[in-house]
């Protein structure tokens, strides 16, 4: 196993630990003894998780330690990392939770991608997913918003960057539908 591939499971392994974290920190708030250590300490994971995916990234071409493995789990932990920060912080008692709309929104589109994925795999034979700048955008935006309820920023309200990176998130789910609609389309199913 590769240093990559082992930063890749590292992230995946720091999500339980992370929702701990959150979890707990929101029942400390909840019982009106806010434990700002926990909530930094979730900071912390989620920071070191973050930055680990572009450093297993940076890694596996540096190095030439593309794996098949490392191919499929590095965008499924990024998938796991976000959609647990923001379930969780929206669904506990967390100061700055995030609206329902949020969580709905990002966790449809997931979906949305993943059975599109299953779909244009089955019609045109291959799924290739070709990534836009709009879901990486969307990718920043999330993960700032995270790190805004996450920090306890309160100096622009958390529902700006929450904002931008629901936007991003619908405008890329729009761009990757298209795409497997012309993959579906090119293999010949109308």
């Amino acid at each position: 196993m590769n240093l990559a591939l082992q930063i890749t499971i590292l992230r995946i392994l720091l999500i339980p630990v992370f929702i701990g974290l959150v979890i707990y920190y929101g029942e400390s708030v909840r019982e009106g003894a806010a434990n700002e250590s926990l909530r930094h300490w979730a900071a912390a994971v989620f920071g070191i998780a973050s930055v680990s995916d572009a450093l297993d990234g940076w890694i596996a071409r540096r190095f030439n330690q593309i794996t098949r493995l490392g191919t499929l789990l590095d965008p499924l932990a990024d998938k796991l990392l976000m959609l647990a920060a923001i379930v969780t912080l929206s669904f506990t008692s967390w100061p700055q939770h995030f609206p329902l709309w949020f969580p709905v929104i990002v966790i449809f589109r997931d979906m949305a991608s993943i059975g599109g994925a299953f779909l244009v795999d089955h019609f045109a034979g291959k799924c290739v997913v070709k990534p836009h700048w709009t879901g990486k955008v969307a990718t920043f935006f999330q993960i700032t918003a995270i790190s805004w309820a996450l920090l306890d920023w309160r100096f622009v309200d958390r529902v700006w960057p929450t904002a931008l990176a629901t936007l991003f998130t619908v405008i890329s789910g729009f761009i990757y539908l298209s795409d497997g609609v012309r993959q579906i389309k090119a293999a010949g199913h109308d």
